[in-house]
């Protein structure tokens, strides 16, 4: 006889409560990459593939936001899954810190079968497994499935359109995915029946909505912009690389408004970046080195409405919150950036900033290193930083362009003139102005690299 049990948030079961540290547990996020066409089909007709696109690249990112919070306090690795891209396209878009794997072939059953049992034949206790459909679970809904693993074989997260959002085992258990109409309202009572008759014991947690269809969209939009309010307003992303003889004075500007969220991305640093980040009340996130992945690294944590990406040599005005505030809400805006000034002096400064000026507000290109900010919505929809190795801003403004109106604000941050100092200005700007030809003309992003930085640079 088949045995259901459920383990609600307002009267959790006993076992709940149990310490979640077991290494041998597994967490693994069924998932496809977000390409027009094949991403959110049901939602094609009324978003186009580019839209339905755009809301898969979100829904993923907000799950995986839940799953990473809870890994971080229970230490249960994460399995991501994938189809639709390479590993290298998955690791730049999503950041470090998770396992990547092929799907399996095969129907849905096939690959969610392959993933669990894989997971458990590595040597896991429990594995549960979401997809990307779900935003609205929480923690405790993932506390509650493990949980329940400790007593029963199967745990399921019913979702409201008679599938299910979660599945969790800790034994295999092949016939509970053979058979089932997938894509139908019968998912969840057929994989029940199933369980009956494999005589398994089957708990459940919190019952939620998939994303699948237009009318989906509402709801969610609603409690995606309840849980961004709750978080904060901006969130500063510092990509760094060795850069403790300037990060303290950086972060002391960011830190002079309050900001809630503030993220140094590290890309390996040999010298004191971490600590100093960490003694300015930064959080440090580790990644393969990289501008464009680093960023996507630390947008990939944020929870906060705006994001703000902020060169570890760049100081940011007073008032600089303020000023984001002002420019994203006037109507029509995608994006905004600062304008540009050098701290220290080098020969023709003037003509630098002013030709970066009528750059920025006249041809709408300000370069990252003015802080280049926008809603987090618009940037997770747009996929984030291209996988580039030298103008990734370049490439990014030009695709915010196309969604609005990127503005330059009147107050100016202020960046080391290092580059100038080095090269000389005559020599950076030529080689600025050639990179931009170069990028134009469609030439290779790693050769304008390799031109930029010299024969190391890959």
């Amino acid at each position: 006889m088949l045995s259901l049990r459920t383990c609600p948030r307002a009267a959790p079961c006993p076992v709940a409560a149990m310490t979640l540290s077991r290494p041998s547990r597994r967490l693994i996020l069924l998932c496809r990459y977000a390409l027009p066409g094949l991403a959110k089909t049901r939602l094609i007709p009324q978003l186009g593939p580019d839209g339905a696109a755009s809301v898969h690249r979100r829904l993923v990112l907000r799950t995986l936001r839940t799953l990473r919070s809870f890994s971080e306090q229970h230490d249960v690795p994460i399995e991501v899954h994938t189809v639709g891209a390479p590993e290298t396209a998955w690791r730049h878009w999503l950041g470090g810190g998770l396992t990547f794997r092929p799907q399996a072939s095969g129907d849905l059953g096939d690959r969610m079968r392959a993933a669990l049992e894989g997971a458990l034949a590595d040597g896991a206790s429990q594995a549960v497994l979401v997809g990307s459909d779900c935003p609205f679970f929480t923690g405790d809904d993932l506390t509650a499935a493990f949980a329940a693993l400790e007593r029963d074989p199967v745990v399921l997260g019913p979702a409201t359109d008679g599938g299910y959002w979660l599945i969790g085992l800790n034994r295999p258990s092949p016939t509970l995915f053979s058979g089932v109409p997938w894509g139908t309202d019968r998912v969840f009572a057929t994989t029940r029946a199933l369980a009956a008759r494999a005589g398994h014991e089957v708990a459940t947690v919190r019952t939620w909505p998939d994303v699948d269809q237009s009318e989906d969209l509402p709801a969610w939009l609603a409690h995606d912009a309840t849980l961004t309010s709750a978080a904060g307003d901006i969130a500063v992303v510092i990509p760094a690389l060795n850069e403790a003889p300037v990060l303290a004075r950086t972060l002391r500007t960011v830190r002079s408004e309050g900001a809630q969220e503030v993220w140094v991305v590290d890309g390996g640093s040999h010298d004191d970046t971490p600590r100093i980040a960490e003694a300015h009340g930064a959080r440090v996130l580790h990644s393969e080195p990289g501008r464009a992945r680093q960023m996507n690294a630390g947008a990939a944590r944020t929870e906060a409405r705006h994001l703000l990406f902020l060169h570890a040599d760049t100081e940011l005005p007073p008032g600089w919150s303020t000023v984001v505030r002002r420019t994203l809400a006037t109507p029509g805006t995608a994006a905004g950036a600062f304008r540009f000034r050098l701290r220290e002096a080098v020969p023709g400064r003037w003509w630098i900033e002013h030709g970066t000026h009528l750059r920025s507000t006249w041809g709408r290109t300000p370069y990252g290193d003015q802080a280049i900010f926008l809603p987090r919505a618009t940037f997770e929809e747009l996929g984030g930083y291209a996988d580039l190795p030298i103008m990734e801003d370049y490439d990014l403004v030009r695709r915010l362009r196309a969604r609005g109106r990127v503005l330059t604000a009147r107050e100016a941050i202020q960046t080391s003139a290092r580059r100038w100092q080095k090269r000389g200005t005559l020599r950076t700007t030529l080689i600025n102005t050639l990179m931009l030809a170069g990028f134009n003309a469609g030439v290779a992003p790693a050769s304008l690299a390799r031109f930029y930085r010299g024969p190391a640079a890959s």
